[in-house]
């Protein structure tokens, strides 16, 4: 079992930024890839960007290439999401995943998520 808990939401301006944390408990390991998704009212869960255990190599959706970052800390099981210049449209519940097989992009490959936190972008 692995226990993952998001960190970091809030209300933030446009052109704001925000951090979010996404910290592993449980049985922890640093040997997987991980993942961050969002998800608005009414819409399907997006995915926003991944990051590779091996290489440290990231990956991101279209909508947020140049704007968000994704890292990880492996000493504090602890992978991170640095948003810069959001937009209202990036307000969503941001959930982080462990990654287990498939598509890192596809929310079916994950078989751990977190409870998820808001993040909400004011025009």
């Amino acid at each position: 079992q692995v226990q993952l808990v998001e960190s970091g939401g809030g209300l933030v301006q446009a052109g704001g930024s925000l951090r979010l944390s996404c910290v592993a408990s449980g049985r922890t390991g640093s040997n997987y890839d991980m993942g961050w998704f969002r998800q608005a009212p009414g819409k399907e869960r997006e995915f926003v960007g991944a990051i590779f255990y091996r290489t440290g190599n990231t990956y991101y959706g279209d909508s947020v290439k140049g704007r968000f970052t994704v890292s990880r800390d492996n000493a504090k099981n602890t992978m991170y999401l640095q948003m810069n210049s959001l937009k209202p449209e990036d307000t969503a519940v941001y959930y982080c995943g462990k990654h287990y097989s498939g598509f890192v992009s596809s929310s079916s490959s994950y078989d751990y998520w977190g409870q998820g936190t808001q993040v909400t972008v004011s025009s």
